[in-house]
């Protein structure tokens, strides 16, 4: 394993994950994000559906920066350069549809000499509910065509993922129906919502705190409701019977 100094273990510990024996590093984000992909479909019959919740991730932040994508025929999507801070930060929508995403993401990336560490891949998740977030670093791409292709290009899977949970149809083989369609108003409100929440980390992904990150993106948990209070009951009687349980007892034998 490579040496690490022991600041940069524990953030890999806590945030990614060192693979024993791994002749490499996995998911250190010493700097800032040079690269944020959102993965999708290009085509106005696939910009609502669920497996563009990547597009729509990158569509917001770059509507709260204040910049335009435009197509870039060298990168095979829509791409703009922007800076946080002092740092360049690219970003990229592939335009070669889903199962091709890896081209775009490798070809901006060699071109410019980006590790695969400061990539941060946005796309949906069929095994999260709508309206939750995982950030996460390395792993398989659990069937997802556009990660499937990005492990191809890039040679390896030690980049960052941000994944979007658009919920799961309950059968298998309503899968690809699922992820082609567009969500209910109600789930869409709730990935939205979670777009925009998980946006608030993307300072603190920019600055390497990786672990701040984290924190932000999966402390996002709707505020349960009260349940409601029981109300009172009129009895035949005409009284007015309250169903909350009485006071305890007080002892006063110890009362002076």
């Amino acid at each position: 394993m490579l040496a690490l100094p022991l600041e940069a273990r524990a953030v890999a510990f806590e945030v990614g994950y060192i693979k024993e024996g791994a002749a490499r590093l996995l998911c250190i984000a010493p700097g800032f994000w040079c690269l944020l992909v959102g993965l999708g479909n290009p085509g106005a019959n696939h910009e609502d559906t669920r497996h563009n919740a990547g597009f729509w991730w990158i569509d917001e932040w770059a509507q709260q920066l204040g910049v335009t994508l435009l197509s870039n025929k060298n990168f095979h999507g829509w791409a703009a350069r922007t800076q946080l801070g002092s740092h360049t930060v690219w970003l990229l929508k592939p335009a070669t549809f889903m199962n091709l995403s890896g081209q775009a993401v490798a070809s901006l990336a060699r071109f410019y000499k980006i590790a695969p560490e400061r990539i941060l891949v946005v796309h949906d998740e069929l095994d999260l509910p709508p309206g939750v977030a995982k950030l996460k670093c390395g792993g398989g791409h659990a069937g997802h065509n556009g990660l499937r292709d990005i492990h191809a290009q890039l040679g390896t899977d030690a980049y960052w993922r941000l994944r979007i949970g658009i919920g799961h149809p309950g059968v298998k083989s309503e899968v690809i129906h699922w992820v082609l369609k567009k969500p209910a108003p109600d789930q869409k409100k709730l990935i939205h919502t979670c777009i925009t929440h998980t946006l608030q980390a993307v300072a603190s992904m920019a600055s390497g705190d990786m672990v701040q990150a984290t924190h932000l993106v999966h402390t996002r948990q709707p505020p349960r409701p009260k349940p409601p209070k029981p109300a009172a009951v009129v009895s035949q009687k005409g009284e007015l019977n309250d169903p909350s349980p009485p006071p305890a007892p007080t002892d006063r034998s110890s009362a002076s």
